[in-house]
C-alpha cells in the first residue's frame, strides 16, 4: 500500500563504498575459497592447457560482466537482477523467481563455505562441525549486520591477503623457475574438449562480479564507480588466475593436482622447501571472506526486493544507528547455518551455479529489451551492441553444459 503523505520517509542505506573498496570487494568476490580448490580440477580437466581454459572462461564471463556494468548505471539499486528483468519484461513473478534464485545461491554457497572451514579447522582442533557453524553464522551476522563500512573493509582486508598469498606463489614461480615445456604440445580435437570442460569449470571461479550490483545503494556515485569497478575487478582476477594456471602446471604435475586436497599448499610446496602449511590458514581466511560477501549480497537482493514491493516489507527496513537491513540479515544467516547443518550441499552448490547461469542469460535478454524500448543510452557506459547477444548465447550453453555435468 502506497505511504501516505504524513508516512516517514523510509530509511535509505548508508553511501559509504568507494571505487577501490569496490573493487576489492569484487576481486574478494570472485578470488574467494573456489580458486584454492578449483585450480586443480581445471588442471585434470585441461592439463598443460589449463591457462587457455582460465583465458576462455574470463572472455565470456567478461560479456555477461559487461551488460552488468551498462545495466548497473541504468538502474544503480539494490536486488539488481530483479530491477534489470522488471524493467525489460515488467513482469514481477519473473523478476522475484530472479531474486529468489540469487538469495539462495548466497546462502548455499555460503553454506558450502561453512563446511569447508569446519573442514579446515577440523584438522587443528577436535569439536562438533554445528559448534563451528553457529560460531560463524554469529561472527558473520554480527558483522554484516554492524554496517557496510565496516563489513567492505574486513572484505577488503582479507582479500589483500588472499591475493597476496596467491602472488607470492606466483612471484616465486618467476624467482624459482618453473619447468614449461621447450615447444608447444600438440593442440588436437582432444585438448580443445579439454580446455572447454576446463573453462566450464573455471567459469565458477568467476561468478561473484554479479555481487557488486547488489550493494548499488551503498555506493558513492554508483553510475559512474559501478561499470569501471566490475570490469575492473574482472580484469585483475583474470590475470591473477592465469598467471597462477601457469606455475601451476609449471611446478606441479597435473596428476599430482587433481589428486590434491590442496593444491595451493601443494604447489608452494613444490616451490620452496620452507614450511608451506600456512598457506591452509590462507585458505580459511579465504572461505569467511567468501561467506561474509554472501551473506551481505543476499540480504541486500532481500532488501532491494522488499523496497520494490515483491515481498514483505519488513524486511526493507534499515536500523536507524547501523544503516543496515537486520531483519534480511538474520533471516539470510539462518538460512546459512541451516543449509550447513542439514543440506548434502555438493550437489544443491553445482545446481546453484546452473541457476545463477540462467540468471545471466535473463539479464542479458533484458538488456537487449531495454535497449529496445529506451533509444536513450546510460550516461556513463554502454556495452558494445553484440555483447548482450553474445552473453546469452553463452550463459545459456554453459548453463546446459553444467546441467549436463550434474545428471551425468
Amino acid at each position: 500500500m502506497p505511504s501516505s503523505p504524513a508516512d516517514p520517509a523510509p530509511l535509505a542505506l548508508r553511501r559509504s563504498v568507494t571505487g577501490p573498496l569496490l573493487v576489492l570487494y569484487g576481486v574478494g568476490t570472485m578470488i574467494g575459497a573456489g580458486i584454492y580448490a578449483l585450480i586443480g580440477e581445471v588442471a585434470a580437466a585441461a592439463g598443460l592447457f589449463a591457462p587457455l581454459s582460465f583465458l576462455l572462461a574470463s572472455l565470456i564471463a567478461a560479456l555477461t560482466a559487461a551488460s552488468f556494468a551498462e545495466l548497473a548505471a541504468r538502474y544503480p539499486q539494490s536486488a539488481g537482477e530483479a530491477a534489470y528483468v522488471s524493467a525489460a519484461f515488467a513482469e514481477r513473478r519473473i523478476a522475484l523467481l530472479v531474486g529468489l534464485l540469487i538469495i539462495a545461491s548466497g546462502i548455499v554457497s555460503s553454506g558450502v563455505m561453512f563446511r569447508g572451514f569446519a573442514g579446515y579447522a577440523g584438522g587443528l582442533v577436535s569439536f562438533e562441525p554445528w559448534h563451528a557453524y553457529l560460531g560463524l553464522a554469529l561472527l558473520i551476522g554480527g558483522l554484516a549486520s554492524w554496517g557496510i563500512g565496516q563489513s567492505v573493509l574486513a572484505i577488503a582486508a582479507i582479500t589483500i591477503v588472499e591475493v597476496g598469498a596467491i602472488l607470492f606463489v606466483i612471484a616465486l614461480g618467476v624467482v624459482q623457475g618453473i619447468d614449461l615445456p621447450d615447444a608447444p604440445p600438440a593442440f588436437g580435437s582432444a585438448e580443445v574438449a579439454g580446455v572447454v570442460a576446463g573453462a566450464v569449470l573455471a567459469f565458477y571461479a568467476f561468478i561473484g562480479f554479479e555481487d557488486m550490483v547488489n550493494i548499488a545503494e551503498e555506493v558513492k556515485r554508483p553510475r559512474r564507480t559501478l561499470p569501471i569497478a566490475i570490469l575492473l575487478a574482472l580484469l585483475l582476477t583474470a590475470l591473477i588466475y592465469i598467471a597462477l594456471a601457469v606455475v601451476a602446471i609449471g611446478s606441479t604435475s597435473t596428476t599430482e593436482l587433481a589428486r590434491s586436497t590442496e593444491p595451493m599448499t601443494l604447489i608452494l610446496s613444490q616451490l620452496t622447501d620452507a614450511p608451506s602449511r600456512w598457506m591452509s590458514y590462507v585458505a580459511m581466511l579465504a572461505v569467511l571472506n567468501g561467506a561474509l560477501v554472501q551473506v551481505v549480497m543476499a540480504s541486500r537482493v532481500l532488501f532491494g526486493l522488499s523496497r520494490q514491493r515483491l515481498i514483505a516489507p519488513w524486511f526493507g527496513r534499515v536500523h536507524p544507528r547501523t544503516r543496515t537491513p537486520i531483519a534480511a540479515t538474520l533471516l539470510v544467516i539462518g538460512g546459512v547455518f541451516a543449509a550447513a547443518v542439514l543440506l548434502p550441499l555438493a550437489t544443491l552448490a553445482q545446481f546453484t551455479a546452473m541457476f545463477l547461469l540462467i540468471v545471466f542469460a535473463l539479464v542479458n535478454v533484458a538488456l537487449i529489451r531495454v535497449r529496445r524500448m529506451d533509444m536513450a543510452p546510460p550516461t556513463h557506459f554502454t556495452a558494445p551492441r553484440t555483447v548482450p547477444h553474445l552473453g546469452a548465447a553463452t550463459a545459456t550453453l554453459f548453463a546446459l553444459a553444467s546441467g549436463y555435468q550434474i545428471v551425468s
